[in-house]
């Protein structure tokens, strides 16, 4: 797999039926590995160990309604209340981030009313707050450690 503007973590992967397969701590179950899925795991991992997110409060492919559909949004950090305070989508590292995957993470957070949103393709990385009393969005330098998004 391609390397990631991320730190490196040990992951524990395998190849089943001739495809490889990751395991995901969070789901606690192997996955397919797939470009996404990597970027994925690396930010789950990034979250936990470098912004002190714990685990059991991060939800993966999240399902919600919207417009009597269901769409996942990739990873959802929800505070010690259960509330969801940032959401993020992840691309994988060939797919450049542009105005649709903004425009995708403004919809799902129509629904899910998070703070922050963040999007990742494992190369770059855009955060932002958005108040949504003011409707307003200011893009952050780096992405906050848990104690500040509560």
């Amino acid at each position: 797999m391609q390397m990631l503007n991320l730190p490196r973590y040990d992951f524990e992967v395998r190849t089943r039926d001739g495809k490889h397969i990751i395991l995901d701590p969070v789901r606690r179950r192997f996955v397919p590995l797939t470009p996404e899925e990597w970027v994925r795991q690396h930010f789950v991992q990034y979250l936990i160990n470098d912004r002190d997110v714990p685990a059991a409060l991060i939800a993966l492919e999240m399902p919600f309604p919207y417009q009597d559909r269901y769409y996942r949004a990739d990873i959802v950090v929800h505070n010690r209340a259960t509330q969801p305070v940032l959401v993020a989508e992840c691309k994988r590292p060939s797919v450049r981030v542009d105005q649709r995957a903004f425009d995708q993470i403004g919809i799902y957070n129509t629904v899910i009313q998070a703070a922050y949103l963040v999007i990742t393709n494992g190369i770059d990385h855009y955060c932002c707050v958005v108040d949504h009393e003011r409707q307003t969005v200011e893009f952050l330098d780096e992405i906050p450690h848990f104690d500040l998004l509560v």
